[in-house]
């Protein structure tokens, strides 16, 4: 699976249940860096949470027929991990996007955000 395909599968999904500050983050050539990509997103709930991470495990199955090989964080809510080994998906609540300011470490990696489209 082409990872941009992958990215553009994963942001839709985002975007469907309306997440907020959608940004990809590309972590090629970075020493340390588990996968390719980050996609980080924010939400007002841990339900909003959750429910974009079903939308984009559904999507991306529906799409490719791939499965996540791992989800973390679905029984609170308030920061899930959707892991398809070359790009990571972090859904985190707003409050908690702010506290970890997950884009601040990785400042140095090339950014693409994407708005919300009506």
């Amino acid at each position: 699976m082409d990872k941009n395909r992958l990215i553009e599968i994963i942001v839709d999904a985002i975007q469907d249940k309306k997440g907020k500050d959608i940004v990809s983050l590309d972590l090629e050539g970075f020493d340390g860096a588990i996968c390719s990509n980050f996609v980080v997103c924010n939400a007002d709930s841990p339900t909003q949470v959750a429910a974009i991470a079903d939308s984009i495990e559904e999507k991306v199955f529906v799409e490719t027929g791939e499965n996540p090989w791992r989800v973390e964080g679905k029984q609170t809510g308030l920061w899930v991990a959707v892991d398809f080994i070359d790009v990571v998906v972090h859904i985190f609540t707003t409050d908690l996007r702010g506290y970890y300011r997950l884009e601040e470490l990785w400042a140095d990696a090339p950014m693409t955000r994407y708005d919300y489209e009506l």
